[in-house]
């Protein structure tokens, strides 16, 4: 994608449901499954209050949700940066408050896979990505140390759950003043290097279908048979969709100690994307002490039985931030 239409797509708000993540896999941060809500009043679901009422309400009822991360506010929550500007190369103080329906900062979250909230940063051209915890400090305020090495347009993402609610990714845009150059997609490939880490990805993503994605990890060459934990997982999988980001965060089939889930070399997803399209993969996995981050793309591919449109071959392919 050009940098022009790479901006352009900044605006772009789509309305398809970005979907979650079925079978083994968990899904954190829910793609925003609120149904539109009729304005018939109580009677509604019986046709009660309009000679069309029964229409409407189903009409209402099949609306699509909002992808998870395209809102800024959503069930009454919303987030509040102090500052959406951030300089270049600096390393900022990174500070922001999450406002609950009464109006007040939220102090209280639960935890999700070892943290109360999951803060991921990405330049809009799917480059730059940081997975990021930041400390909870008085009067529900969130800091972070944040450094944004390039130039350009970002989006960072709260991924967290509000003690007695559910589950919640909101997004808000950063801006870094410069010469912002955006940076193609990549050439399509199955496999990723990290350092001395060579990471292959095999699955393909089928709209509105269940997909397995299997992630192989290799270090020279060899595979890695001692992943270690992070974050009670053996590895984060976050997808984004190119163009409007719409996110999905998926956790693995299995988690260590349970008896069946080896640590390495293969970690398993199971993730489901409706829409036809373009999606960065990033996957998170600790070794040797370290966690390393193996970023794709991938394209959709059809599906098998006929009810899939194509846009690319279904590879991931490696695009370092």
């Amino acid at each position: 994608m050009n940098g022009a239409l790479k901006v352009g797509a900044y605006a772009l708000v789509l309305a398809v449901v970005f979907g979650g993540a079925l079978g083994a896999g968990r899904m954190a941060g829910p793609t925003g499954d609120a149904e539109a809500q009729s304005s018939q009043g109580p009677g509604a679901e019986r046709g009660e209050g309009s000679e069309h009422g029964v229409h409407q309400h189903a009409t209402a009822a099949k609306a699509p949700a909002v992808p998870a991360g395209l809102q800024v506010s959503q069930d009454g929550y919303m987030l509040m940066p102090e500052t959406d500007e951030v300089k270049v190369g600096e390393r900022t103080d990174f500070r922001f408050t999450v406002i609950g329906p009464d109006g007040s900062p939220v102090t209280g979250f639960t935890t999700q896979h070892d943290k109360k909230l999951h803060l991921i940063v990405v330049r809009r051209d799917l480059t730059g990505f940081q997975h990021l915890h930041p400390t909870l400090l008085g009067g529900g305020v969130w800091s972070v140390p944040l450094k944004l090495p390039a130039a350009g347009e970002y989006r960072a993402f709260a991924d967290f759950a509000p003690e007695g609610a559910a589950p919640l990714t909101l997004g808000m845009d950063l801006s870094v003043a410069g010469d912002y150059r955006p940076e193609p997609l990549a050439v399509p490939a199955e496999t990723a290097t990290v350092g001395d880490y060579t990471v292959t990805l095999k699955g393909d993503l089928i709209p509105g279908r269940t997909s397995m994605l299997t992630l192989s990890v290799a270090k020279d060459g060899e595979p890695v048979t001692d992943l270690e934990p992070y974050l009670a997982a053996y590895g984060h999988l976050v997808a984004l969709r190119d163009g409007d980001l719409a996110y999905l965060h998926v956790h693995p089939d299995g988690e260590p100690g349970d008896g069946r889930t080896t640590p390495g070399p293969n970690i398993t997803f199971y993730a489901e994307v409706p829409s036809a399209g373009t999606y960065g993969l990033y996957l998170d996995f600790k070794h040797g002490g370290t966690v390393r981050t193996a970023a794709f793309t991938a394209a959709t591919s059809p599906d098998p039985e006929g009810g899939g449109a194509s846009s690319g071959d279904g590879h991931g392919h490696s695009h370092q931030p």
